[in-house]
């Protein structure tokens, strides 16, 4: 399996935000997690991506277990995520905001940067080879040198994709991608996806707006209270009754 969890939970005090989950994530698929707010959503993504610890249980990636590494160690093993909000440093341009994306992949130090050594020189160029290598895959390279506090939220929610794919990952998870931008934009958001897992890269993504996750995913899980209560294709998981009654029966459009 590609990313696989066993049994894993994170309790805050008392409360279980992710109870006993076990979820495989499919290589060069769109995989998706959806659920009611508070469903835990956003803590299995942190806890995947080591910005947690789990309370028990483990995440394996493509074998090996991670469960206790840092963030920025399994963001080097290939795993990379997007948040909810968008932050980006809004007096910096479009470009170097994602230049700092594939800093990942550098070995220059500060000594290195100080001296302006042949290394740093080399790895700047680099840095900045791929910044606009991605910036041209999601569509951005019209604004390449506006600020960021001035671009448009969906030409935010690209950047943050770009910043994403700079760090050369194998699998990316996209934390509410379409939140807060309209329905023409939402369909180019799922089209860059798309494009995503062409260039062989794993997508698995948070979304609330279910009739895109519906068009767009392979494959699915449903929390709800903390717990995984359905896992299939869209049209398995749309019939299956407990979904309904936690999700689907109240605003299915929520």
């Amino acid at each position: 399996m590609f990313i696989e969890t066993k049994e894993l939970t994170k309790q805050f005090g008392g409360l279980a935000a992710v109870k006993n989950v076990d979820f495989a994530i499919e290589k060069g698929k769109i995989n998706a997690i959806i659920g009611p707010n508070g469903a835990g959503k956003s803590t299995f993504f942190n806890l995947v991506s080591g910005s947690y610890r789990p309370t028990s249980g483990q995440v394996f990636y493509k074998g090996e277990n991670i469960t206790n590494l840092p963030s920025n160690k399994i963001a080097k093993l290939g795993v990379s995520r997007t948040f909810q909000t968008t932050n980006l440093f809004e007096q910096a341009t479009v470009l170097d905001n994602v230049i700092v994306g594939h800093r990942l992949r550098t070995q220059s130090n500060l000594l290195d940067a100080v001296l302006r050594t042949k290394r740093y020189k080399r790895e700047e160029k680099q840095c900045r080879d791929k910044a606009m290598e991605v910036l041209d895959f999601t569509g951005l390279t019209h604004i390449t040198d506006q600020l960021a506090g001035s671009i448009t939220q969906e030409e935010k929610k690209r950047v943050a994709f770009a910043l994403a794919l700079a760090t050369d990952p194998e699998v990316v998870f996209l934390d509410e991608p379409a939140a807060g931008i309209n329905p023409g934009e939402t369909e180019g958001l799922a089209e860059l996806m798309k494009k995503m897992v062409k260039k062989g890269i794993t997508v698995c993504l948070i979304e609330h707006k279910m009739q895109m996750v519906m068009k767009l995913a392979e494959k699915i899980m449903v929390l709800n209270y903390g717990e995984k209560i359905a896992e299939g294709t869209a049209d398995e998981v749309m019939s299956n009754k407990k979904v309904i009654k936690a999700y689907l029966g109240g605003d299915a459009s929520a």
